[in-house]
């Protein structure tokens, strides 16, 4: 059993059959027997889900997509969306460098094709912010292109499949060539969405329900007893620590101080409270000189690097206090805690019931 190839042929016709009744209902997917009448999928709307789905769970983007979608209901209406609104959806969502890149390719789409997504790999990966894993996505799922998916669930599926013991990253290639072979010349934008949701539904990191697999026959990790240890990945270091301070300040009035961080770097060009580096051993810099007061508990956050603990202070801006060019007093009423990304929320709800800002 080892030594034998199962038909690729077979295997993606009995998924595909799978798929056709077990297919996961998305907002962004077109079902198999829409598509099977003729109903074509909205590039946008792909591009747009595969985008938020890096590094993010379904449940998690279900509600941000629908936002974005009744929001800015084409790709057109996203180009012409102001930046900071878009990264007031985005807040939450992590990851923020996706927002920029979001609305750089939009407006890229609008200003080079015409408005429409181009239709092949090698074109996608010219638009920013599209790299191998997403033009593939695109180019299979909305224009049917015979083109290969490799995902965290396609991975899994595949090491399974083939009892691939070799651990991640480092049999990318391998998994990906297994990948190819199974993957249909017809319904290609089908065949990857069943696979991955094969791994997501049924062939699971942990438990997985061979029992109910419709490649379970094949399945040579299953027969030699190991599916559950596979993938194997190779060990991660462990994660830093960082420290940091963080400044939240209201004015007597009832404004926020704000303050936009660097275009570059983590939570880039986003709103947020003024603060410290993150190193080993920040040293201070408050926006103002003033009674600053340390607010118990900490913020503690993890990045995909590092750890992070911010100690949270408080104070009321001074009258006459100078705004700088990245800097922003917001009104009360304006305000929205939910425009901020995460970590900053997390301050905000240490100090929020501090005496200083009479919250």
């Amino acid at each position: 059993m080892r030594d034998e190839k199962p038909d690729s042929g077979v295997l993606s016709d009995i998924l595909l059959a799978w798929y056709d009744v077990h297919a996961r209902a998305m907002p962004w997917r077109t079902a198999p027997a829409d598509r099977a009448a003729g109903v074509v999928p909205d590039p946008y709307r792909v591009w747009l889900s595969e985008v938020m789905l890096q590094q993010t769970t379904v449940a998690a983007v279900v509600d941000y997509f629908q936002r974005f979608t009744t929001r800015w209901p084409t790709v057109a209406d996203l180009a012409a969306a102001q930046d900071d609104d878009v990264m007031a959806e985005w807040a939450g969502l992590g990851y923020y460098a996706r927002a920029r890149n979001l609305l750089k390719c939009a407006r890229a789409v609008v200003a080079d094709h015409e408005g429409r997504f181009p239709d092949t790999y090698d074109a996608l990966l010219t638009l920013p912010g599209i790299g191998p894993y997403t033009a593939a996505a695109i180019s299979s799922i909305a224009f049917d292109a015979q083109e290969t998916v490799l995902d965290g669930n396609v991975e899994r599926v595949m090491a399974r499949m083939y009892d691939i013991h070799a651990p991640l990253p480092g049999s990318k290639p391998e998994l990906k060539s297994q990948a190819a072979a199974l993957t249909p010349a017809m319904r290609p934008g089908d065949y990857a969405q069943a696979v991955m949701d094969l791994g997501a539904t049924i062939c699971t990191p942990k438990s997985p329900a061979c029992g109910i697999c419709p490649w379970r026959a094949p399945c040579r990790a299953r027969v030699m007893g190991t599916a559950a240890e596979l993938p194997k990945k190779t060990p991660k270091t462990p994660k830093p620590t960082r420290h940091g301070h963080i400044y939240v300040a209201c004015t007597s009035d009832g404004r926020w101080l704000l303050e936009r961080r660097p275009e570059k770097g983590l939570l880039g060009g986003m709103m947020g409270w003024p603060g410290s580096d993150w190193a080993d051993a920040p040293e201070s810099a408050p926006p103002f000189d003033g009674d600053w007061q340390h607010c118990s508990g900490e913020v503690r956050h993890t990045f995909t690097h590092f750890h992070l603990i911010l100690q949270v202070y408080v104070a009321s801006v001074p009258d006459g206090f100078n705004l700088q060019d990245h800097q922003r007093l917001v009104e009360r009423h304006q305000f929205n805690p939910t425009d901020l990304p995460t970590v900053m929320r997390k301050a905000f709800k240490i100090c929020r019931t501090s005496e200083v800002l009479g919250s």
